[in-house]
């Protein structure tokens, strides 16, 4: 059966053209479609090729957001926005080869919702909103409402991606994962952290242990409180041992894992302990050290 190729060159065009085929499954870099496609896992009737549509290739900073393209790659992330977005560009360096990384999109990584995908921790450690729109409308997703299901998302049939709003870093951050090797291989576990002292707050990403991406709310609470109780948001003074621990602890029970080819469900959340005590032991000796 023929597939039907659309390639639209504007962000109105596209929209048009989606609510013309709603059945169309939307290629951005093509580097996980592509990969459907060639085992036989994906037959559809009609691709629509976002490549070619320019507006989806910019970046901007607006009143301390960053506003990422869907279209942006993970090459241009790294390149571009190491030092806004510190932990979205060490999981962007950890995704793939570099010709992937030169053709693998953010838009792309969310629109397949994967629970494994690299970008998610990160996103949700640092409160990103999704920004989606059709011709009928636009709207803005909480990245922690975004994801529905393994593979699944809320996005209407007739929307595309056109943003990634995320929040400038005021604080460190770490995004970590687990497996064969750092980079070209699909996580067993991943995990990211972003402390925010001008707000107090802290925010989690787990990848690859759950349904969907998580965030590991208790272990959040329990830091902040933490932080709160013994004034070391001001003081920066070391944290005890245990805090580290009960933190990893916390973060490891947030996860839904399950037994699968790489890795199993008890392993998973050994691991993810592993690296909350050591993302929380990385970001406070960053902090300590001036960063803020």
């Amino acid at each position: 059966m023929a597939v039907k190729f659309i390639q639209p060159t504007s962000w109105p065009e596209a929209l048009g053209l989606r609510a013309e085929h709603p059945e169309a499954v939307a290629v951005a870099g093509g580097t996980d479609v592509l990969v459907q496609l060639n085992f036989g896992r994906l037959h559809p009737i009609a691709l629509l090729d976002l490549g070619r549509v320019g507006e989806l290739r910019t970046f901007a900073r607006h009143e301390g957001m960053v506003r990422i393209g869907s279209g942006l790659t993970y090459r241009e992330i790294i390149a571009n926005l190491t030092e806004s977005l510190p932990a979205l560009s060490m999981a962007a360096r950890s995704v793939g080869s570099p010709p992937i990384r030169n053709r693998g999109t953010i838009g792309g990584n969310l629109g397949s919702a994967s629970p494994a995908g690299d970008c998610h921790p990160p996103l949700m450690a640092a409160g990103a909103e999704i920004e989606v729109a059709s011709a009928r409308t636009s709207r803005t997703i909480p990245i922690s409402e975004f994801f529905i299901g393994p593979k699944q998302s809320a996005l209407a049939e007739d929307e595309l991606i056109a943003a990634v709003w995320v929040p400038v870093a005021t604080g460190p951050q770490v995004f970590s994962k687990v497996g064969t090797r750092n980079a070209m291989v699909i996580a067993c576990c991943s995990f990211a952290l972003a402390l925010r002292p001008p707000e107090r707050r802290v925010g989690t990403g787990i990848g690859s242990a759950g349904p969907v991406p998580l965030r590991a709310r208790a272990a959040e609470e329990f830091l902040e409180g933490c932080l709160d109780e013994t004034g070391a948001w001001e003081s920066r003074s070391p944290l005890p041992d245990s805090v580290a621990v009960r933190f990893g602890e916390l973060v490891a029970q947030a996860a839904r894992p399950i037994d699968d080819v790489r890795a199993t469900a008890a392993y998973r959340r050994h691991a993810l302990g592993v690296l909350g005590r050591r993302a929380l032991s990385w970001c406070w000796a960053d902090y300590r050290g001036g960063r803020s």
